[in-house]
């Protein structure tokens, strides 16, 4: 445990600071909040791009893994840089997470989408939320998982690893039921965890503010690009897959354009989805349609303010990434999902859209025109009843910040000794 009582240190845990900004907003909405009931506290953050988050939130960062093993394509290469390289170097990573939770009071597990397994590999993101666990358990550290998001994890080590750390957990609430149903359909059964909802409700509402007297000649609609079109896993046909998501957006442009509205291109990834963007560039442009029409508004955001300001003059948004259609609703914005995970079904199910969802790999023209035109005569009430959820998802991520650090408080007292000192 810290010891001053009174400046408790909390190192909050996330793939943050590698251009995701949903998971960007994310760790904000959780400082936010807990320097709102923690005044006195000192973060630390354990994430991918420690120099970017450091520099940006002006904390103490860390990068989840120390060290790389050198690469080749030498197989005899390879086996002596693990039996050489990689055993000392796994011994100095657990050291180096021992001696970075030295003192911390509570260690927070947030979204991000680390506990699936969508281009994770077990012995990578999920062996290391493990280590941390692990580590946090030795050092007298309060480990929570904090309204995260579950599943599909498909490989039996990930499994196995994802639910030894939860196990370990002193606090576990999910992001939605999916994630809560998923845990127990793979043998995880955590009575009494509950269900809360995505932590970037809580994003404070001067980051949130809109003017709703903007006045604009024609109405601008968003659309949000994804580069990893599937849903399910690795498949041969995953690039034919992509290319077919892409020519069915171009067309869903192009038919927005010939009805007057103007398209704002929307990112929710700074790397990843830049192919995408140039991709569909390319498609509309075979099309004649340009970015430099005054039509077409390509001008990707590199932060979440950004992506917020963009979110903002829109009317509609129709979007695939997690958090692009979460923001959009938590600005009120009228919402279609083109879905490519369980977690954005579930969003759209629990604000009452499920109506205009449709899965992306599996994208009907027809239908996606037919769900913007009635989400259109219908946005004034799509509105109010977003408006309704939304509201009530802060009041209930307000109440589990304070259950959070009431526990913490009163473990405060319990404790008499000392954290670990490696």
């Amino acid at each position: 445990m810290g010891t001053d009582p009174n400046r408790p240190k909390i190192a909050i845990f996330g793939i943050f600071g590698a251009g995701n900004l949903g998971n960007e907003c994310t760790l904000q909405a959780m400082l936010y909040n807990l320097r709102r009931y923690l005044p006195a506290a000192t973060f630390s953050c354990v994430c991918a791009g420690p120099v970017e988050i450091a520099s940006a939130h002006h904390i103490s960062a860390f990068p989840i893994r120390e060290g790389r093993l050198p690469r080749s394509n030498n197989a005899l290469v390879r086996f002596l840089a693990k039996v050489l390289v990689g055993i000392p170097l796994e011994l100095y990573r657990w050291f180096k997470v021992l001696r970075r939770l030295a003192g911390h009071d509570m260690l927070v597990m947030t979204g991000t989408g680390m506990l699936s397994d969508l281009g994770i590999v077990p012995f990578e993101l999920h062996y290391d939320i493990l280590r941390w666990s692990i580590a946090a358990k030795l050092c007298r550290c309060r480990l929570l998982f904090v309204s995260v998001g579950v599943g599909p994890i498909r490989h039996p080590l990930s499994r196995f690893f994802v639910k030894a750390a939860l196990r370990l957990a002193d606090y576990r609430s999910c992001r939605d039921g999916f994630s809560k149903n998923y845990l127990e359909s793979i043998g995880f059964k955590g009575r009494g965890d509950a269900v809360y909802p995505d932590l970037a409700f809580s994003l404070p509402r001067t980051m949130t503010a809109t003017d709703s007297h903007l006045e604009k000649q024609r109405k601008v609609i968003g659309v949000g690009l994804i580069k990893h079109s599937r849903r399910r896993g690795a498949s041969e046909n995953d690039e034919a897959m992509y290319q077919d998501y892409l020519a069915k957006v171009a067309a869903f442009v192009g038919w927005l354009v010939e009805r007057n509205y103007i398209v704002r291109l929307l990112v929710g990834d700074v790397v990843y989805d830049q192919r995408a963007r140039q991709d569909l560039r390319a498609l509309l442009e075979r099309a004649g349609l340009s970015c430099e029409s005054g039509k077409i508004i390509d001008d990707p955001p590199q932060s979440v303010s950004d992506l917020l300001s963009q979110l903002s003059i829109t009317d509609i948004v129709v979007a695939s990434r997690f958090h692009n259609v979460l923001l959009a609703l938590l600005l009120g914005k009228p919402v279609v999902a083109i879905s490519f995970h369980e977690k954005v079904d579930a969003l759209m199910s629990a604000v009452g859209l499920t109506e205009f969802c449709q899965d992306i790999e599996n994208i009907d023209l027809g239908k996606l025109t037919t769900q913007f035109a009635t989400l259109e005569k219908n946005a004034e009430r799509v509105t109010l009843q977003i408006q309704r959820s939304t509201q009530d998802y802060s009041k209930e991520l307000d109440q589990q910040y304070k259950d959070i650090l009431k526990a913490f408080r009163v473990h405060q007292l319990l404790a008499a000794e000392p954290g670990c000192q490696p």
